[in-house]
């Protein structure tokens, strides 16, 4: 019996260690602005998840900062994490910004230096950041982006994602983010030709101003898309951490976005 009971906790460990947990937030102007009762409560929501995947760090004084007070919070959880965070993007037209990754490391390692992406950072104002992981000997690499508002139409940077399999053949790419557009939208056809899918279907992830019929979100613009015959999807949502809050207008100090997450195992 305890033979038994052993082999099954050794699976379940095994299993569970095989298995990660990715989410990834647009939290609004992350830098100075985020009180301590704000980042406590970021890291509350994040603290279950391996891998964590942060658009809209302040460039400026404040940014960096912030992303460190949040992992040492995260530290005060129990686990032991670390982070990295990108130089500024490059925009001159637009307002630049940096992205973070925040990781358990126990559960995974970073392998190599991130960087931005060179190729199109023309093209693309904000130009994503890519990170490797490695998981139980297997690696992914998370392509972190934020794109331009919908009134200037992402549609024009995001084109540009369908030749990125092609610059990087050995990599398996994770494009995770706030695209500002839907995914039935044309514009990810090419991605989903070469074997792409994503993880939310039809699901809003922006906050409104004002909740009307119960209804509170407003635009389907975060996402995640993944290669389907290289990794294994076991579960994904979104965390409606609005609920928490008396009124959008509080949860709105956090966030207009809600975090995207998914669970998945590497094939």
């Amino acid at each position: 019996m305890k033979k038994t009971l052993r082999l099954v906790l050794l699976l379940f460990t095994f299993l569970s260690f095989a298995q990660t947990k990715v989410l990834s937030w647009n939290i609004e102007n992350f830098g100075k602005s985020k009180s301590d009762v704000h980042l406590n409560h970021i890291a509350k929501t994040v603290s279950t998840y391996d891998i964590i995947a942060i658009q809209e760090v302040v460039a400026g004084n404040g940014g960096a900062q912030t992303v460190a007070k949040l992992t040492e919070l995260l530290n005060q959880k129990g686990n032991k994490w670390d982070y990295i965070i990108s130089d500024p993007t490059s925009s001159s037209s637009y307002k630049t910004e940096r992205y973070a990754f925040i990781w358990k490391t126990h559960k995974v390692k970073l392998k190599n230096k991130p960087w931005l992406e060179k190729k199109f950072n023309t093209e693309i104002d904000r130009e994503p950041y890519f990170a490797t992981f490695e998981i139980d000997r297997k690696t992914v690499t998370l392509v972190n982006f934020h794109a331009i508002t919908q009134k200037k139409q992402p549609e024009t940077e995001i084109k540009y994602f369908k030749f990125l399999p092609n610059e990087y053949p050995s990599l398996n790419l994770v494009f995770l983010g706030d695209f500002n557009c839907p995914e039935k939208h044309s514009v990810f056809n090419p991605l989903k030709k070469m074997g792409y899918s994503s993880i939310l279907k039809n699901q809003k992830t922006t906050l409104k101003h004002k909740c009307k019929n119960n209804i509170c979100l407003a635009s389907e613009f975060d996402n995640i898309f993944y290669k389907t015959s290289n990794l294994k999807v076991i579960n994904s949502g979104i965390i409606k951490f609005y609920e928490d809050f008396d009124s959008l207008q509080s949860a709105r100090k956090i966030s207009d976005h809600i975090p995207i997450w998914f669970e998945f195992s590497l094939n």
